[in-house]
């Protein structure tokens, strides 16, 4: 049935397997993607939204790099907003509101036009192993496939098991069967197993909804959009979604059932997200509030689904419809299906390499949930750097790591392969040291060229990234060159209350002050004169304005990013024995030794290895 060697298998069709396969398979990989079930790939688990605090981060940098979660999330987008635009550039982050079945649809159209992709559905149960390598996989029919790599991307499926109230029942997502048999053979192998638990919340009949009783939250007047390529367009009417609040009435419904809950009553072990926390579990560690937010997203264009974000829970169905009656506007409402837990089986990601290749099996790679982190953004992250990694290593060719003052993808891993996580990782901006050099309106131009030399991003892509990185470069050269007189300038600087000037000067200092802005600054003749001659758009008069006015804060982090990154260029031997090194403390010896850093870099940010222990590493090292 299957006669060729795959360069590439993928295992899980979620973002991350999507993600992995594209990635794979148009680096030139003859790729197979494998699922349970190929009408559900990259299906919206939870809630129908890409993007986020730092998540945009995220959703922008594998679009640089040629992804296709940027392009799927404009073509299904029904709202989008730039989060945090109040605050510094560094912090702002893109989300749309997507239409699920149309982003599932998109994604899987994508993949079925990419070249070099195959496509079979059915249950992988099994690695096939030779002297330490992976060597392709075995499904639950006993059909065997050959591959000189794996990825394995198996979500919340592994022995996964769906908690609602006392109830409860194996399923990878709700209405799918668990897959079973890979985590014994890894555990045989030698590998960490744990458990985890996400949640999500019940999803409701829109049409029995008092909208007029809730708070509207609309899209930008003027959205933008993931995808730096011109292949989509910003969306021209959206969809609003809303906001409510539970109540004293609504915790006090909801604790009669926690005797029922799984998460009380110890029949769940495993730790969930701690920054998506269950309303069950909001309601016992908050108990000072008397009210939680819930927002309101609709599930797509046209159909009444609704998600009811915040209201994540495992309690009994009753338990729920009877709470969520007692809500304000939610008075009449009706179920399409509760809310429940799920536990899954994960793998510490200390037992990766930063390629997330395996330390204990050659040419297996893991990316996603089974690597601990929760989100669509992470996972669809790490599918990507692992899928080109796998068809890196089959090509002979250099492996892809991408540092933490390069990308939030390389914080991400990073963080995961150095310190490991015990609860499911999510990312956050202040997770990175240099989020001011790693914004969301940059990831082009620190990315593209990478991905195109990896055969993965466009010459088209790289074009666009090149042309924009020349007019915003030239814009910011004439405001350095370009002066103002004091009559000009004057009249703008009073109306925003800000100190005059006596005499001519550059526009880059009176730009670079705080009070002001674009929309000033461009009632100076000669700055509009040079927008309108030169046909500037949105795009590039941000992004020389971030320059202007943040040059200062851009210039010293990439200073220090220079700095730190010395120590990344400082290699360790390959099976180094930090056993003989009996000047270091015994924890740093244990650590080191279980986790195996690459670079002095990455042994620095170990958890329980010191300064000075890195010091003694070093003149070891003859350093």
């Amino acid at each position: 049935m299957f006669n060729d060697v795959y360069d590439v298998v993928v295992v899980g069709g979620g973002h991350a397997g999507s993600e992995a396969a594209a990635a794979a398979a148009n680096m030139g990989s003859k790729t197979l993607l494998i699922t349970m079930n190929l009408q559900n790939i990259a299906q919206m688990s939870c809630n129908p939204a890409m993007g986020g605090i730092a998540k945009g981060q995220i959703v922008r940098e594998i679009d640089a790099l040629g992804g296709y979660s940027g392009i799927v999330s404009d073509t299904s987008a029904i709202q989008f907003k730039m989060l945090n635009k109040s605050k510094g550039p560094a912090m702002w982050s893109p989300r749309v509101q997507s239409d699920r079945m149309r982003f599932a649809e998109d994604w899987r159209m994508m993949l079925e036009q990419t070249q070099n992709l195959d496509f079979y559905q059915e249950m992988v149960s099994g690695l096939l192993i030779e002297q330490g390598a992976v060597a392709g996989v075995k499904t639950s029919l006993g059909v065997e496939i050959k591959a000189k790599s794996v990825v394995l991307t198996n979500g919340t499926f592994l022995n996964g098991l769906i908690h609602i109230g006392d109830k409860n029942f194996g399923g990878g997502r709700a209405g799918e069967k668990s897959a079973t048999g890979i985590t014994e053979q890894l555990v045989d192998l030698g590998f960490d197993a744990g458990r985890m638990k996400t949640g999500t919340p019940p999803r409701v009949d829109g049409r029995s909804l008092d909208y007029s009783k809730m708070i509207e939250q609309p899209g930008d007047e003027q959205p933008e959009k993931f995808s730096y390529l011109d292949v989509t367009k910003p969306l021209e009417k959206q969809r609003s979604c809303y906001m409510t609040y539970t109540s004293l009435e609504v915790h006090d419904l909801l604790r009669e059932g926690f005797d029922r809950s799984p998460m009380f009553n110890g029949r769940i072990k495993s730790l969930g997200p701690r920054y998506c926390p269950s309303i069950e579990d909001k309601i016992n560690r908050f108990a000072d509030k008397d009210r939680h937010q819930l927002f309101i997203e609709p599930e797509g264009w046209h159909t009444c689904e609704v998600y009811v974000n915040g209201f994540s829970t495992s309690l009994p169905e009753d338990v729920q419809f009877k709470a969520l009656r007692s809500v304000e506007g939610f008075e009449q409402v009706k179920f399409f299906r509760p809310g429940y837990a799920i536990e899954y089986d994960y793998f510490p990601p200390t037992q990766l390499k930063h390629t997330l290749e395996t330390k204990i099996v050659s040419g297996l790679f893991f990316a996603g949930q089974i690597n601990g982190t929760t989100g669509y953004e992470e996972a669809a992250s790490q599918g990507l750097m692992a899928g080109v990694n796998a068809s890196l290593k089959v090509q002979e060719r250099d492996p892809f790591i991408l540092r933490r003052d390069e990308a939030y993808i390389g914080v991400l891993i990073d963080d995961l392969i150095t310190k490991g996580t015990e609860e499911p990782y999510r990312m956050f901006t202040s997770r990175a040291e240099y989020r001011t050099l790693l914004r969301q309106d940059n990831a082009d131009l620190r990315l593209t060229p990478k991905g195109y030399d990896l055969g993965l991003a466009s010459e088209k892509r790289l074009k666009r990234m090149e042309a924009k990185h020349e007019a915003a470069s030239k814009f910011v050269k004439f405001f350095e060159e370009t002066s103002v007189k004091p009559e000009e300038i004057n009249p703008v600087l009073e109306d925003k209350g800000s100190a005059q000037v006596k005499q001519s000067g550059k526009l880059f200092k009176i730009f670079a002050r705080p009070n002001i802005d674009m929309s000033d600054i461009r009632k100076i003749d000669s700055v509009e004169a040079y927008i309108q001659e030169h046909n500037l758009d949105n795009e590039i008069i941000e992004q020389a304005e971030i320059q202007v006015k943040y040059s200062g804060y851009i210039a010293k982090e990439k200073n220090n990013a220079d700095k730190l990154s010395r120590l990344e260029y400082v290699k360790i031997p390959d099976n180094f024995d930090y056993s003989q090194i009996k000047s270091m403390s015994f924890e740093a010896r244990e650590k080191l030794k279980k986790i195996q850093p690459t670079t002095v870099s990455q042994a620095s940010r170990i958890s329980g290895v010191s300064p000075n222990d890195i010091s003694v590493l070093l003149v070891y090292m003859g350093r």
